[in-house]
């Protein structure tokens, strides 16, 4: 047989007895007892001495619609009528009426407010490249696009007399060259043109040159869509060399790259006739001397798993046909040689044949070499 417990652990038919003292502190808050005293709340509301009398307060009540009576002593006999809301909101003394307040201007969610005086109707149209080049540029935009000074120093110059237009001095502000003006300036001849480089992934049977007397096919050829300037390579490939080129026109970067002081590093794929030794290998990768002249190889080693006559050689030296000359002194004959990288750059995304214009960053890399 089950027995019941309350939440104390006793049973439910347990119950705690309280002693007659206990029970006579209960009797003095019992409701019998509290409701012989004197309260303001209590039962007979319609006595005249309740000052809470229903009856009464509707008529004193400092916030109801009738504020007329005189009695109430919360309620100043001067005091103007107070608005109620929302019943009074339709007159025409309250001063929250919505129609007398002012009308606030539109703004969209979608569409940008402008204030009309700021509106520009139509778009400037610019002028095409044709009449751009009958009118000519103005001559210190000319100066500043060379990279000189700026426009305003260059304006100084101007009337200062070091610039020349073949060969005379002018020294007119509003002067604007044509594409067959000669400009001096300080004596020496400034170009305006925009500097670009661009990397060509050269074929095979292309020759490294900006014009040949055989009418042969040139490097030249493969980028003469790319741009309106005229670019040239920066060194060179050997007409069955395959792999990365550089053209540019920017002379000081190019002279930069193609100087043995820089030390540009540029990574070749050699493919050999036969496998190459590790003797052979430790000794080209040692210094030794083709031609009466010491040869340094960065770093040389075989193509991951490939045969041993694929070799990956890098080196910085300039010299013509270096790559092809160091595996010949050694008795071995280049088959296939592939450019893969130069100077930090290589042929990702870049199939054969296919250029790109360099990024601002490459750009910025290649100048900090």
């Amino acid at each position: 047989m089950t027995q019941k417990f309350s939440s104390r652990g006793r049973h439910a038919s347990q119950k705690p007895a309280f002693s007659e003292e206990k029970r006579a502190t209960k009797t003095k808050f019992d409701k019998k007892v509290t409701s012989k005293r004197p309260s303001a709340f209590t039962e007979d509301r319609n006595s005249s001495s309740n000052r809470y009398d229903k009856k009464d307060s509707a008529k004193s009540t400092p916030f109801s619609k009738d504020n007329t009576t005189t009695s109430n002593k919360f309620v100043r006999k001067d005091s103007p009528k107070r608005p109620s809301f929302p019943d009074e909101r339709n007159s025409s003394s309250n001063r929250y009426d919505k129609s007398e307040a002012p009308k606030r201007p539109f703004y969209s969610d979608n569409k940008k407010f402008t204030p009309n005086k700021f509106r520009r109707n139509t778009a400037p149209k610019a002028k095409p490249a044709s009449e751009q080049s009958v009118d000519g540029i103005r001559l210190n935009r000319y100066i500043s696009n060379s990279g000189i000074c700026s426009r305003r120093e260059a304006d100084v110059y101007i009337k200062a007399g070091n610039v020349k237009i073949n060969d005379k001095i002018v020294t007119e502000m509003g002067y604007k060259v044509q594409v067959t003006d000669v400009v001096k300036f300080d004596d020496a001849v400034i170009n305006p043109e925009t500097k670009r480089y661009l990397l060509l992934n050269k074929p095979k049977n292309y020759i490294t040159t900006t014009d040949d007397e055989r009418d042969r096919k040139t490097v030249m050829d493969l980028i003469a869509n790319a741009t309106k300037e005229r670019l040239y390579p920066v060194g060179r490939l050997d007409r069955n060399t395959t792999g990365l080129l550089l053209f540019t026109n920017d002379g000081d970067m190019a002279k930069k790259l193609t100087h043995p002081k820089s030390n540009i590093k540029k990574l070749y794929h050699a493919s050999l006739d036969k496998k190459l030794t590790l003797s052979h290998l430790q000794q080209i990768a040692a210094d030794f001397v083709l031609d009466d002249k010491t040869v340094h190889v960065d770093e040389i080693s075989y193509v991951a798993n490939e045969s041993k006559s694929e070799i990956g050689i890098e080196i910085h030296s300039g010299r013509n046909r270096i790559v092809r000359r160091i595996f010949e002194h050694f008795g071995y004959t280049v088959v296939k040689l592939d450019r893969v990288m130069i100077a930090n750059l290589t042929k990702k995304n870049l199939p054969r044949g296919n250029y790109r214009m360099l990024t601002d960053q490459e750009v910025i890399n290649l100048k900090m070499l």
